[in-house]
C-alpha cells in the first residue's frame, strides 16, 4: 500500500558516506520531479536536494552543495541519495518525495509522507 518506501539510513561518522534509496510506486512517476526532503528534532521538514523527471536537472540546498548527489533510476523507479562528507548536522530523518518544480527554494511534496529512514551522524 506505501507509496514511497525510504531505506538506506544508519549510524556513520563524521567524514563518512551513505546511500538511500526510495522505491516509489506511483504509476506517474515518471513523469515528476524527486526531491528529497529531512526533518531533524525539534526542526521542521526541509527540502534538501531535488531532480527532475528525467534525471538531466538537479538543484540542491546550499548546506549540501558537494557533498551531496540526487540520481534516479527511472527504470526500477528509484531515487537515490547519495552523501559525502557527512557532518553532525545531517543527522535527521530523510523523507522523498515527488515535487511540483525541481527549484529547490519553491518545491513542495505532492503525496503523502512515507515513514522516512534515519541518519545519525556521530562527531
Amino acid at each position: 500500500q506505501a507509496q514511497l518506501v525510504e531505506s538506506g539510513g544508519g549510524l556513520v561518522q563524521a567524514g563518512g558516506s551513505l546511500r538511500l534509496s526510495c522505491a516509489v510506486s506511483v504509476r506517474t512517476f515518471s513523469n515528476y520531479g524527486m526531491g528529497w526532503f529531512r526533518q531533524a528534532p525539534g526542526s521542521e521538514r526541509e527540502l534538501v536536494a531535488t531532480i527532475s523527471p528525467r534525471g538531466d536537472r538537479t538543484s540542491y540546498r546550499d548546506s549540501v552543495k558537494g557533498r551531496f548527489t540526487i540520481s534516479v533510476d527511472n527504470a526500477k523507479n528509484t531515487v537515490y541519495l547519495q552523501m559525502s562528507s557527512l557532518k553532525p548536522e545531517d543527522t535527521a530523518v530523510y523523507y522523498c518525495n515527488p515535487v511540483n518544480t525541481i527549484v529547490i527554494d519553491y518545491a513542495q511534496p505532492l503525496l503523502q509522507w512515507g515513514q522516512g529512514t534515519q541518519v545519525t551522524i556521530s562527531s
